[in-house]
């Protein structure tokens, strides 16, 4: 198992939460436990790069640009949603109640904890359709939460290193 930090921008929060991460006979299992975000229906990737440092998006710094597209190693360049035949790294959307919190299981089937250590998770600010139509990739709009999956658990390095 391992779990991840979310840093937040747009948001006027220290520290969003947490997601953790399992892996089960089915796929993945993603237990957000999250706060200060926005009401509503956010969209919710696996994106393709381990880094959410700002980048450029047509001549613009933006807060977790430099994470990439969303996962997509069979490069079907579609936005079916999870368990769809587009990006492995489409997600459930994540519904955040009126307190601005988060406590739910999301389950991504067809996913290993290999394909998305070294990636990162990513929160949008807009619910995601699972469609391209009418806006490309779900209209899931700017990038408000970013956390780095790590490339291996704690109990993974204290092994290799024994």
């Amino acid at each position: 198992m391992t779990r991840g930090v979310l840093g937040l921008w747009d948001v006027k929060t220290p520290d969003p939460g947490t997601v953790t991460i399992k892996e089960t006979a089915d796929g993945l299992e993603f237990d957000t436990n999250l706060k200060g975000l926005p009401p509503g229906e956010h969209g919710f990737h696996v994106h393709e790069k381990g880094t959410c440092a700002v980048a450029d998006k047509d001549g613009t710094p933006t807060a977790g640009q430099a994470a990439g597209g969303h996962y997509d190693p069979e490069g079907t360049n579609a936005h079916k949603g999870p368990g769809g035949a587009g990006h492995k790294g489409d997600l459930p959307k994540v519904e955040v109640d009126a307190k601005g919190n988060a406590n739910v299981k999301l389950k991504a089937p067809g996913l290993k904890l290999a394909d998305v250590r070294g990636r990162v998770l990513m929160i949008h600010e807009e619910g995601d359709n699972s469609n391209d139509t009418p806006k490309p990739l779900g209209g899931g709009g700017a990038r408000i939460a970013c956390g780095v999956i790590p490339a291996r658990t704690s109990a993974a390095k204290k092994k290799a290193a024994n």
